[in-house]
């Protein structure tokens, strides 16, 4: 098992690999991300995580983005190229954004569907912190 040097990773992305997300081309996307960033010569600066179900079904496939904590919506193989170029640009692909981290919590961005609370007790509880 490898113990990857991450000195220089600017940017680790997460994309889910859950079953809804897999059925929807999770597994191409993977490998098209995965070959993009090999083919920029990219792997010291990018880091990819294939995750379990990242709970955003809808949205499939998923990919989110750190240190910058965008959630990524509508993913396919055919953006591997788009993406990661704006992963090197630091200009992001704003249409296919469904939350950003604003330094405390994270942003639906407009059109982006709200989705269901995790737990309904707790939200209630947190919000009136």
């Amino acid at each position: 098992m490898a113990t990857w040097n991450l000195e220089q990773t600017t940017h680790h992305v997460f994309i889910c690999n859950g079953s809804s997300c897999t059925k929807a081309g999770a597994e191409e996307l993977t490998s098209a991300l995965r070959s993009e960033i090999a083919a920029r010569e990219l792997d010291p600066s990018i880091h990819t995580t294939r995750t379990l179900c990242a709970g955003r079904c809808q949205d499939r496939c998923v990919v989110v983005t750190y240190p910058d904590g965008h959630w990524y919506q509508d993913m396919d193989a055919s953006l591997a190229g788009p993406f990661v170029e704006s992963l090197s640009s630091d200009v992001r692909l704003h249409d296919l954004i469904s939350h950003s981290h604003n330094g405390r919590t994270f942003e639906r961005t407009e059109g982006a569907l709200p989705g269901t609370p995790k737990n309904p007790d707790i939200v209630k509880k947190v919000s009136k912190l």
